[in-house]
């Protein structure tokens, strides 16, 4: 049996998780990009860490769906940057997605840890 590439498992979980992940941080206040993947990877001791080139895109997208909503903020002697807030429709769907996945590490963890027949 071939060992398993962690690197491409670790990028897989990150993948499905990273909506989840991203609607997290925005449930407390609006956040700006940068910031926002700071704060995951600080929350999570480092292992996960979102690179702008997959960052933006992801926040683009959830946009999109009507998830968080993006403003541009300018304040003196300072960048413009887009701060991002949780919709209505984002907190129903974090919540839903909390549940689900609540549910499958539940199920994950019956078949890992439990005892086998």
């Amino acid at each position: 049996m071939a060992d398993i590439d962690r690197s491409a498992l670790d990028r897989e979980l990150k993948k499905g998780a990273a909506e989840l992940l991203l609607l997290s941080v925005l449930e407390a206040r609006p956040r700006h990009g940068y910031e926002l993947g700071k704060l995951i990877e600080a929350q999570s001791g480092g292992r996960l860490v979102f690179h702008l080139d997959s960052l933006y895109p992801l926040l683009y997208r959830v946009e999109e769906r009507g998830w968080i909503r993006g403003t541009w903020v300018e304040k003196p002697g300072e960048r413009r940057r887009r701060f991002y807030r949780l919709t209505t429709a984002g907190q129903r769907v974090l919540r839903q997605q909390r549940r689900t996945w609540d549910e499958f590490v539940e199920a994950v963890r019956m078949v890992t840890r439990g005892e086998h027949a």
